[in-house]
């Protein structure tokens, strides 16, 4: 849900998964290096969990962040240390990119309130990612989750320390991150390479399917595994965003080696949510024959402002949509999103490196 790329403009974050509500009013997050609030939506919840025998009170009040080829489609990616979001509804209009302003990263602060016992030793996966943006503690943080990789929006993750054995994902963000200087440290930091970030959104990378078909032979060059295009919606919809663009990589001839997704789901219910996520992933797939990375996913009701469950239905949906993800040989890599927890990222993992909410703990014991 990241807003904004290294070199791209900030602008704020929406995100519709196909079988979410419409995303609005969601702060977006911007890649390490670039990174800016959008516009507050007040959400307070007092939300009491108990995990492992301890009572832990989390006090959200803010809306959240509004932030793959393998090798073959019979096999996992391998992964090593990186050297160097119902139905959905039609997407917002978008309009074309605006001049870059960096701004300052923002940096997560812990609530007060009883500290969340330490949990169990983390499991790692191959497939277990999560989006991360620096925060207090990013990178004890990261090397607690047991995350087998990570990405930053970004072509480079400063301030952020790669855990042994994790490996590092560089994104090309938009049109303007386009540059030989970006392709080059993609290629440097990372053995594969994500597209664009929901170029069907506005505030995002709000890109033409010709203007994205246009650019694409120079992240082809890079030679790395390239995934598709992110979109924030209706990536199993036939004349969309991605079913288009898809047409045009067909007709002329270019190379994507799997297909990266956004999902964010409206029912809190968590049988309901994690069957709407695998119908749509499973439609995609059926549509594209590839193996799928789902880059961004959690629970965020976007239908009347923005709604989140409790850390107990967001820990329970995150546990029970792992597993099911767990099943799907094409289903190569999901991320979550994402790493920090803060008043307005409710669904963070952790709040500080040692802090851990209830929905860390779940992801830490996530296969």
């Amino acid at each position: 849900m990241h807003a904004t790329g290294q070199g791209e403009a900030d602008a704020p974050k929406r995100h519709r998964g196909v079988h979410a509500e419409p995303r609005r009013g969601l702060r977006g997050h911007l890649p390490l290096g670039a990174r800016r609030l959008l516009w507050p939506v007040t959400v307070a919840a007092v939300v009491a969990v108990l995990v492992t025998g301890v009572i832990v009170v989390v006090q959200p009040t803010g809306p959240a962040p509004a932030p793959a080829a393998t090798q073959a489609a019979d096999a996992l990616p391998p992964t090593s240390p990186e050297p160097g979001p119902p139905t959905a509804t039609a997407p917002s209009a978008t309009t074309s990119p605006t001049t870059p302003t960096p701004t300052p990263t923002p940096t997560a602060q812990p609530t007060t309130g009883r500290p969340i016992a330490p949990a169990a030793p983390a499991v790692s996966a191959k497939r277990k990612g999560v989006g991360v943006w620096t925060f207090d503690g990013v990178s004890a943080a990261l090397a607690s989750s047991g995350a087998s990789w990570y990405y930053t929006w970004d072509v480079a993750h400063p301030g952020v320390t790669s855990p042994k054995g994790a490996e590092f994902v560089p994104m090309i963000w938009g049109a303007k991150s386009v540059t030989a200087s970006n392709l080059q440290q993609a290629k440097r930091n990372g053995r594969q390479l994500l597209g664009f970030n929901e170029p069907d959104l506005a505030g995002q990378a709000e890109m033409t399917v010709e203007q994205a078909l246009e650019l694409w032979p120079q992240l082809q060059a890079t030679g790395l595994p390239l995934g598709s295009p992110a979109v924030a919606w209706g990536g199993d919809r036939p004349g969309e965003w991605l079913d288009r663009f898809m047409a045009g990589v067909k007709q002329r001839g270019y190379r994507v080696d799997f297909i990266a997704l956004h999902w964010y789901g409206g029912d809190f219910t968590t049988a309901n949510a994690v069957n709407q996520l695998r119908s749509y992933l499973q439609a995609v797939h059926d549509r594209y024959k590839l193996p799928i990375w789902l880059t961004e996913f959690a629970l965020i009701d976007f239908s009347n402002g923005v709604r989140f469950p409790s850390q107990a239905q967001q820990a329970a949906f995150l546990t029970a949509a792992t597993r099911m993800l767990g099943g799907l040989s094409w289903l190569h890599r999901y991320a979550w999103f994402g790493l920090p927890a803060t008043d307005k990222d409710q669904t963070g993992l952790f709040r500080t490196g040692s802090e851990v909410t209830a929905v860390g703990r779940a992801y830490q014991a996530a296969r």
